[in-house]
């Protein structure tokens, strides 16, 4: 009986892998894709320190309700109020910490329902965001050129990325549902070492498959020619 070192074992089974099409980057092949956890993100503001103090009183500082998934951001207990002269929304969220500007990511549902028309835009990107007012319990302000809806979007390491055969920046689809399939192109790959392997969509891409609840997995799909 012929018995095999370590190190060929080693080299045999990288030789399957590689020939099989096994090893990084597999998933191009692969029409189903490779299964990634999803998130939905509900309408939500994030705060500067100047917006905090005239919504909520000078030096006020946010109270955690909850940790999201991404490092170091928590949903507060406080909540305010979008206002334009077509509509209203009540009971809005606010993500913590404190950001350098003042943002509203909204669906297209809900700015449909304030009348505004905003720029789907990746989270940070304002080019062309629209306006509204943020009511809080002191104070309103007028939030000029804040308002986008958040582009559908993959968090990953770099360590995940690899794993995906995906870079940073890099446009990829998502299939979600199961009764009801659909699938999301365009979504951007975003590579960060402090950020936690998720696809984040809204609440209008959610109910378009029919997904809801805690725990959703989708499917990532890499578009033909990505490397």
């Amino acid at each position: 009986m012929n018995y095999f070192s370590e190190k060929e074992i080693h080299d045999i089974v990288s030789q399957v892998v590689a020939q099989a099409g096994l090893g990084k980057g597999c998933q191009a092949a692969d029409p189903e894709g490779q299964e990634i956890p999803i998130e939905i993100s509900a309408r939500h503001v994030h705060l500067d320190r100047e917006a905090l103090d005239i919504l909520y009183g000078k030096d006020y500082k946010l109270t955690k309700k909850r940790d999201l998934s991404q490092s170091g951001q928590y949903l507060s207990a406080e909540r305010v109020k979008l206002v334009t002269e077509h509509g209203q929304i009540a009971n809005v969220g606010i993500l913590g910490p404190l950001r350098s500007k003042v943002q509203v990511e909204l669906s297209l549902t809900d700015a449909r329902h304030l009348g505004v028309k905003p720029p789907i835009r990746l989270s940070g990107d304002l080019h062309d965001a629209a306006d509204v007012l943020i009511v809080g319990p002191e104070g309103v302000i007028s939030a000029k050129g804040s308002t986008i809806i958040a582009k559908a979007h993959v968090h990953m390491t770099a360590a995940d990325a690899e794993a995906y055969g995906v870079a940073n920046g890099e446009h990829v689809s998502i299939r979600l549902g199961d009764d009801r399939k659909i699938t999301l192109n365009d979504v951007i790959v975003r590579v960060r070492e402090d950020y936690v392997l998720a696809v984040h969509i809204d609440y209008d891409e959610a109910n378009a498959a029919q997904v809801t609840g805690g725990h959703i997995v989708g499917r990532l799909i890499k578009n033909r020619g990505s490397l």
